[in-house]
């Protein structure tokens, strides 16, 4: 039997067209419903019928994740298993601030369309919804805890912006909840028989600011008062504050947040109070994108009349829990511009850009590419072995 060629780039294109008015809908949908992270229900829902309708087995709840899934489609061929992961949950007032909702409806699209022009295709394609992203849920790393990413030998997705660039690096990061615990007392009256959180919050907080001038460049420190009392005239006796710490490395980022810890154990010292640093979530690793892949993906799209390169190593960078995949198995996360260059993520613009005619436009071009790759990696061993080759040479 001769080998199966990838299918050409315009039948993709034809699939996405017909696929596009249901990406749009299931976009949309998500966008006008933002949920929380773990709370992505109603987004599962229409992203786990759209793939059942489509001749995909869904499990829902997948890793002990109420919100996650798997949903896979295979012809009983054996063949490499290719993911392609769908982002779904939202921000805090923000909304979809993140353009989440485009990334679920292209990942589906873009697995839809790549088994509907291979039917009889080899191996395994799978979407993963991967939920909590945000806010340190690290879906992704829980996920793969539970055994989801077994036997997968490539994830892929990609994610709106204010640019396109086919790999882009991402910071690591920790999450940290500082505590601080002192003695209430009449904040008029006998303000000296307390010990004010609060006061110990402020202080930890000047002490990060002053960190802040004896730090890599790389390095990004940030955070907001959670608890800060509850009455003006009770000295508050329980503060907390909500940090995130960046660098470009684990390590790094692990050697910045014992400093960090320091300046919380000063702070609670010099305020009489007691300070706790625990993390909220797992620390989100540097990404390390597949170069071979993120190849693959840029040339699909520069075809398609999207100019997209590598993005610039000073770059400033987030962070996301895909960077912990990455150490694990070849990933791309290639960026597409949705909004004018300078739209913040995270931002009110981004959310209004998330749902614009342009966002799908650009959605739907990111299918396409995404879907080609998925294509080749099933149909080209010699491409699936580049890439684990080149992931292997990244771990020495």
């Amino acid at each position: 039997m001769p080998a199966i060629q990838p299918p050409p780039l315009t039948a993709l294109a034809a699939e996405l067209a017909v696929l596009r008015p249901r990406m749009e809908a299931v976009s949309l949908a998500i966008h006008a419903r933002p949920e929380l992270k773990f709370a992505e229900f109603h987004a599962r829902q229409v992203l786990t019928r759209w793939l059942s309708e489509a001749g995909f087995t869904v499990t829902a709840g997948a890793g002990g994740l109420d919100t996650a899934f798997v949903a896979v489609h295979g012809s009983g061929r054996p063949g490499p298993r290719v993911a392609v992961l769908a982002e779904y949950d939202a921000l805090p007032d923000v909304g979809h601030g993140c353009g989440h909702n485009l990334i679920a409806a292209g990942a589906v699209a873009a697995a839809v369309a790549a088994v509907r022009a291979l039917p009889a295709h080899p191996g395994t394609v799978a979407v993963i919804g991967t939920p909590g992203e945000e806010m340190g849920g690290a879906g992704k790393v829980r996920l793969a805890e539970a055994g989801v990413f077994e036997g997968v030998d490539a994830a892929l997705m990609f994610h709106p912006a204010d640019r396109s660039v086919t790999t882009q690096h991402a910071l690591a990061a920790a999450h940290l909840r500082i505590d601080f615990t002192g003695v209430s007392a009449h904040a008029a009256r006998s303000p000296w028989e307390g010990r004010s959180a609060l006061a110990a919050a402020q202080l930890f907080l000047n002490a990060v600011d002053s960190l802040r001038q004896f730090v890599r460049p790389t390095a990004r420190l940030h955070g907001v008062v959670t608890d800060g009392g509850q009455a003006p005239n009770v000295v508050p006796a329980r503060a907390a504050v909500e940090l995130y710490v960046r660098d470009r490395t684990t390590a790094a980022t692990e050697a910045l947040v014992e400093r960090v810890r320091a300046a919380a154990e000063g702070a609670a010292l010099a305020t009489g109070t007691t300070g706790a640093v625990s993390e909220t979530g797992p620390l989100y690793a540097e990404r390390r994108d597949s170069a071979v892949l993120a190849e693959r993906f840029g040339r699909a799209v520069r075809e398609l009349g999207l100019g997209i390169g590598p993005g610039a190593a000073d770059t400033p960078a987030g962070s996301s829990d895909i960077g912990n995949l990455s150490h694990l198995l070849p990933v791309i996360h290639p960026y597409i511009q949705i909004a004018d260059p300078g739209t913040p993520a995270h931002s009110e613009a981004m959310r209004v850009a998330a749902a614009s005619p342009l966002a799908h436009d650009r959605t739907e071009l990111a299918a396409i590419g995404l879907a080609r790759v998925v294509s080749e990696l099933l149909l080209d061993s010699a491409l699936l072995a580049a890439a684990r080759a080149e992931f292997a040479g990244a771990l020495t």
